[in-house]
């Protein structure tokens, strides 16, 4: 099975926003064990392009943090399994995810308006 976790380069964590997310991290699981991850670049998409984007690298399940309802509707569009509301280590959500024991946060949403983020 293969997964994508949204990915911050600098510190290894699952990044927040999902619809400016630049880097995923690609992870193949065989057997409750990750064999394989990759880092992996956007590939100029962004929002609602995110997640056929990630199908079409045959991704079936997404860890990520916040989302909005635009990309919730696109990651159920896509068909794909998520798990928002994930802070922390990526490789860590992805080892726990590997075990069947990831839970996800569906009330982690991010509320705002395109380029309304409140400080």
């Amino acid at each position: 099975m293969k997964i994508a976790a949204t990915y911050e380069k600098e510190t290894g964590n699952v990044f927040q926003h999902f619809g400016k997310t630049q880097h995923f991290k690609i992870y193949e699981i065989e057997d409750g064990k990750i064999v394989s991850s990759e880092v992996i670049d956007n590939g100029g998409n962004g929002h609602h392009a995110l997640p056929p984007y990630l199908k079409s690298l045959g991704v079936e399940a997404l860890i990520l943090g916040n989302r909005g309802q635009g990309a919730i509707d696109a990651i159920a569009a896509a068909g794909l399994k998520e798990y928002p509301g994930i802070t922390g280590s990526a490789d860590e959500a992805a080892e726990i995810f590997a075990k069947g024991e990831l839970q996800p946060n569906f009330a982690a949403k991010c509320e705002h308006h395109h380029g309304e983020h409140k400080e």
